[in-house]
């Protein structure tokens, strides 16, 4: 249904109610090279999913977090040459730098030019590392 591509990554396993934040997070729409996205893909393990592809596209570990934070528990299949290079699981890691914005006013990232540090406390809770601030992933702000 979806064309192969020689070399890139293709994000799978992206709840379908989730696709379009994923693609605006990656600016797909400045994209130069060629971009796939499909939603409502039938899957044996969600029922419907959604999957991007992106010709030459090799995403850096800090996107991959980014995804993280959005998309838990997603796939980026790495393809070289056609072929499946590699399979990387996205979960949410326990330190998240320059990612989320903190949303305690007061906290000195958000006066001081700064890089945020938060803690994942848990699978649904992150802890700023300043100001102590917990945010559910569910609420947070992407810097």
């Amino acid at each position: 249904m979806v064309a192969a591509i020689e070399n890139g990554s293709v994000i799978d396993h992206i709840p379908t109610d989730k696709l379009f934040t994923v693609a605006q997070l990656l600016d797909l729409e400045k994209c130069s090279s060629e971009v796939v996205i499909a939603n409502n893909l039938k899957s044996q393990v969600m029922n419907r999913k959604g999957l991007i592809k992106i010709s030459g596209k090799f995403f850096t570990e800090d996107e991959i977090n980014k995804l993280a934070v959005v998309c838990p528990n997603i796939r980026v299949v790495v393809i070289r040459d056609y072929k499946v290079a590699e399979k990387i699981e996205v979960t949410l890691p326990e330190t998240l730098t320059d990612i989320v914005k903190c949303a305690n006013p007061v906290c000195i990232t958000n006066n001081e030019p700064m890089r945020t540090v938060f803690y994942r406390k848990d699978g649904q809770t992150l802890k700023c590392r300043y100001c102590g601030k917990e945010q559910k992933i569910a609420d947070i702000k992407l810097k």
